[in-house]
């Protein structure tokens, strides 16, 4: 990245604020694209505000994969990664056309696959539910794409995204902050990224919400204007990564068997549908998965609280938190509300004990802290959870 003062730091942050984009003019910035309406919106805006872009996208999937060899009928469909890319890149490079700017794609299929179709294929067969978002930013959006995007020539200031955050001062450091519209907040996904990464990133539509968005791409004319957002991280399922199905036993926390399952790779913590099964009046929900045994247990509602959790590959973006305990809201999950609890992080471990017990918190996932402001804190991968002291009646699912 070329070197930026404070005083452009700071400048930037005001207008990302108070979407005053006029700061941005004549700032080289790269603007990573998807085909969807808030990338989009993004490099539309900051064109009209003046600012010198560019877009860029980075090429993931590879057609020629054996693992899809079979089934790219059944991947059909919108999502982070599938055969629909090749639309999407054809949208992006339109858009630049019709805006008069730079577009630059950049395969990156083979670190994909190492870096993140690799861990999410290991991380299910191993029992743990990944987050492969999560990974994808650190890895791959602010990583490999930005680093291979400056070794071809393209040169820029600043790298600008659609995701909904925003970055702040907090006690003087540059700090990722819930974005303004809590329904569509992607804090839970960034929260890995370090202060220098921030430094040169900007996220325009962290004081928007979805529908002024929506209402700008309008404005703007945007082929993507109404485009539905992709839900999926991969098209098909999760089980399109995998090879043949591997059946086993569904049983309840005795080992009693009670059904049959599919492979442990169809199932997360906390999923009440398509268990097949039925003991009763009161539903069953997966509990765990056992991958040694290739087995999925489920229990009812009441037995996936838990009043605390571990967790290991911790991080802390506030280095004065390391080593004492400090209260946090954590999210343990995407559209988990955030719950008081009070968090030590020593070294890379954490440990995180409830204020009230939380439902399905799922080894693999990542629990994320922020402040009473709505600041990211840091966060971990969660290990493992201990059930409240005292037993807990069943709640409706959430």
């Amino acid at each position: 990245m070329g070197y930026c003062r404070t005083a452009d730091i700071q400048d930037m942050v005001f207008a990302m604020n108070d979407m005053n984009l006029t700061a941005l003019r004549g700032k080289r910035i790269a603007v990573g694209l998807s085909g969807g309406v808030d990338s989009s919106t993004v490099l539309a805006l900051l064109a009209e505000a003046g600012a010198d872009v560019h877009g860029l996208t980075m090429k993931i999937y590879n057609p020629a994969a054996s693992l899809f060899a079979s089934q790219n009928e059944s991947m059909a469909g919108d999502a982070c990664y599938g055969p629909g890319e090749v639309e999407d890149v054809a949208a992006c490079e339109a858009l630049c056309r019709s805006l008069g700017v730079g577009y630059t794609s950049i395969d990156l299929a083979t670190e994909y696959e190492k870096r993140i179709l690799d861990y999410f294929k290991s991380e299910y067969r191993n029992g743990r539910t990944p987050n492969p978002c999560v990974r994808c930013n650190v890895d791959m959006k602010f990583g490999f794409l930005l680093e291979r995007a400056r070794a071809s020539g393209l040169e820029f200031d600043w790298f600008a995204t659609g995701h909904y955050a925003r970055i702040q001062q907090r006690h003087g450091q540059l700090t990722l902050r819930r974005a303004a519209d809590e329904s569509k907040d992607q804090t839970y996904f960034l929260h890995r990224l370090p202060g220098r990464t921030l430094a040169g990133v900007l996220f325009p539509l962290g004081g928007m919400t979805k529908a002024e968005v929506r209402v700008e791409a309008r404005r703007l004319g945007l082929a993507a204007a109404d485009k539905a957002e992709s839900q999926d991280f991969v098209s098909g399922g999760y089980g399109s990564l995998f090879g043949e199905d591997m059946p086993g036993d569904i049983v309840d926390e005795y080992g009693t068997v009670l059904g049959r399952h599919r492979g442990i790779v169809h199932y997360t913590i906390g999923q009440r549908r398509g268990l097949g099964i039925s003991t009763g009046p009161d539903p069953l929900y997966v509990s765990a998965l056992d991958a040694g045994r290739n087995r999925v247990i489920v229990s009812n509602d009441a037995s996936l609280f838990c009043a605390a959790i571990d967790g290991d590959d911790a991080i802390l973006h506030d280095s004065t938190l390391e080593a004492t305990t400090f209260e946090a809201f954590v999210r343990i999950r995407q559209n988990h509300k955030p719950a008081l609890a009070q968090v030590t992080v020593t070294g890379a471990s954490a440990s995180i004990v409830f204020d009230q017990p939380q439902r399905a918190a799922a080894p693999g996932q990542s629990a994320v802290f922020f402040d009473a402001d709505g600041f990211v804190l840091g966060g971990c991968v969660i290990h493992g959870s201990a059930r409240p002291t005292e037993p807990r009646a069943a709640q409706p699912t959430a």
